[in-house]
């Protein structure tokens, strides 16, 4: 019987809470590569995943933070990939927002070393110098299918507030069914204070999270070109598929230009998730795709991702639903009722 081909999602920030607690030692318990990943922490006087993961109970002051939970998220997600590569034909590989560095890594385009070393520099600098805030709020009804007008109407609400004095608000993902505002303090208030009123769906502020992907992190990017050499990278091994929706195929991508794609454009401007998961359709045509853990909060954006684009006739929560009820083609990793699926 052939191996199933499949498209490797990583998940972003935000995805190691309080029920991901112990995830690295439940699912990875004595992997090497652990016991490496906490020698790099400690010598960086960080606190090691090991003490983390293990810790009696969740702390969202210390778990949520970027230089702790973009760690734990790396190993988790890394390492569940490995698993998943071992048991699938993996034909591309991609991520959101933090999961474009684990991607690199797991697509081959850096080593599991280089890779940590890129997610820990990244997200201390984040947590260090990141300015802003970032908002979650949907834009499709209860059965994932795009309310009309309403998309639009949320981006013309961001730059009609972008364009107040002292308010900065832009797009910072498309993720499905559902936007990702980013921007100051003035910007996202405004923008919550609106959107309260005009509907009643209620908007998302998000923990320990900056304004990724829009231009107030430009001293954040500059400051990760600073600190990681254009040798950290090399030409992937698996196609890698970024969040504009291009392909970086392997064995045949120039690493300057993948360098100056992940420490500029990837960090300062709009993360587009959805276009990521349609490009990953259309090029590949996978039999599943595969969201390594930790947690199980990306699958809802890659379906609505899907039913937007209608594929394999799937157009609504209804009929994704129904589909993978009789042949799945989407597997959490970060769920137990799927995890076995993609091992």
């Amino acid at each position: 019987m052939s191996r199933k081909t499949a498209v490797l999602i990583c998940p972003g920030r935000g995805t190691y809470n309080k029920p991901e607690l112990g995830t690295l030692a439940r699912t990875h318990a004595n992997h090497p590569n652990i016991a490496e990943w906490d020698e790099m922490r400690r010598e960086m006087g960080q606190e090691t995943l090991t003490s983390l993961d293990g810790a009696a109970r969740f702390s969202a002051a210390q778990h949520t933070t970027g230089d702790n939970a973009s760690a734990l998220i790396y190993a988790c997600s890394l390492l569940d990939a490995q698993l998943a590569i071992s048991s699938h034909d993996i034909v591309a590989v991609t991520g959101n927002s933090l999961g474009w560095y684990i991607a690199l890594a797991v697509g081959g385009a850096a080593d599991a070393r280089a890779g940590m070393h890129i997610v820990n520099t990244m997200g201390t600098l984040m947590h260090q110098h990141g300015p802003g805030g970032q908002i979650l709020l949907p834009f499709v009804n209860d059965n994932w299918q795009p309310i009309p007008g309403e998309e639009q109407r949320l981006l013309d609400l961001i730059a009609q507030i972008n364009s107040k004095p002292n308010h900065t608000l832009s797009l910072s993902i498309h993720l499905g069914g559902m936007l990702v505002v980013a921007g100051n303090d003035a910007g996202l208030n405004t923008f919550e204070t609106t959107v309260s009123d005009r509907s009643s769906r209620k908007p998302l502020r998000l923990p320990n999270h900056a304004a990724f992907h829009t231009e107030m992190m430009q001293q954040v990017a500059a400051l990760g070109r600073d600190s990681l050499p254009n040798a950290l990278l090399n030409t992937p091994k698996i196609a890698l598929i970024d969040g504009r929706g291009t392909v970086w195929h392997p064995h045949a991508s120039d690493t300057v230009a993948l360098y100056d794609y992940t420490f500029d454009h990837q960090i300062t401007r709009t993360y587009d998730f959805t276009k990521a998961i349609q490009s990953a359709a259309r090029n590949f045509a996978p039999d599943r795709f595969v969201i390594t853990g930790p947690g199980a909060t990306l699958g809802g954006a890659v379906a609505q991702a899907l039913i937007a684009i209608k594929w394999q006739g799937i157009d609504s929560k209804e009929a994704f639903l129904a589909r993978q009820t009789s042949d799945p083609i989407l597997i959490s990793m970060g769920r137990e009722d799927q995890r076995a699926l993609a091992l």
